[in-house]
């Protein structure tokens, strides 16, 4: 049975802690005749900083979305608040880059057929041909981009970001794709790029961590999902999980059981995204449940 979503828009806050913010946030919807779904908040002592997630029923909204950003604007300069607005409809574009790793990609494309992740796939963009079965299987257009040599890969990513943008593209998801993406692309995209890997400790680079893994005896794999930086493996970290593990894994077990977590991880990231769940404070993220 298809799930039914209420219309909803989300105010995301971040603000200088200070007395009566809850109060005056939801005494500005109440005037306007907004019933609050959902109100969520987080003081982080060390920083003296307030975020909020509030939750309104979009039926209640009788103005324009612009004259109610408007409004909300004026009454935000004097509290300092520093705030984002999302509406559920339309649903959000998401745009997944792959290599060759199918795990992945098959796993958002069944969670987004089965309405878990509220959002629309346009494309699928890949630097090999290897996964252009699995698009067409989900009827998702599918546009492979090689790289052939160093001289390819600046041009490589103007395509990306043009079908990007031609899509119109609120998300991209690294689902596990293997290239690295320039400074540039990270910067005009900050906080749209949702990545997994590997989390091992110690942590292992090359194309066989889990080989690496079982030769060093690790007993404990893992994964992240994090926003792309220009600093490799090193943005904002939205989810993790591990699983124990014992001398008797052997590399292509440990390399199953990787790929078991890196799905879970990196679809609980791009839920949580796409739900906006989530501030980004910094190098540290706030992800309200």
């Amino acid at each position: 049975m298809e799930q039914i979503q209420m219309e909803s828009f989300v105010f995301l806050v971040q603000c200088p802690d200070q007395k009566g913010l809850v109060s005056q946030i939801s005494t500005f919807f109440y005037q306007r005749g907004f019933n609050i779904l959902s109100c969520q908040e987080h003081v982080d002592m060390t920083q003296n900083q307030y975020f909020m997630r509030i939750e309104l029923d979009m039926r209640d909204l009788i103005t324009s979305r612009k004259e109610l950003e408007k409004a909300f604007q004026v009454f935000a300069e004097p509290l300092k608040l520093n705030w984002s607005v999302f509406y559920s409809n339309p649903r959000a574009r998401v745009a997944l880059l792959v290599t060759k790793a199918p795990h992945c990609l098959y796993d958002i494309l069944v969670r987004q057929e089965q309405n878990e992740l509220n959002c629309e796939i346009p494309l699928i963009i890949s630097n090999h041909p290897t996964l252009e079965s699995i698009a067409d299987k989900f009827r998702v257009p599918f546009y492979c981009l090689p790289i052939k040599n160093r001289d390819d890969r600046q041009q490589q990513e103007q395509d990306i970001i043009q079908l990007l943008e031609q899509n119109h593209i609120d998300l991209i998801v690294l689902a596990r794709y293997m290239q690295i993406l320039s400074r540039n692309f990270t910067e005009t995209y900050f906080g749209k790029v949702i990545n997994i890997h590997h989390a091992f400790l110690p942590a292992f680079k090359g194309a066989n961590p889990y080989k690496s893994a079982y030769e060093r005896g690790v007993k404990m794999i893992g994964a992240t999902a994090h926003y792309a930086t220009a600093e490799l493996d090193a943005g904002p970290i939205i989810e993790q999980d591990v699983q124990r593990v014992t001398h008797k894994n052997i590399p292509q077990e440990l390399s199953q059981m990787g790929a078991d977590i890196e799905r879970i991880v990196l679809a609980r990231a791009v839920k949580a995204h796409l739900e906006h769940r989530i501030i980004i404070n910094g190098n540290r993220t706030v992800i309200f449940k």
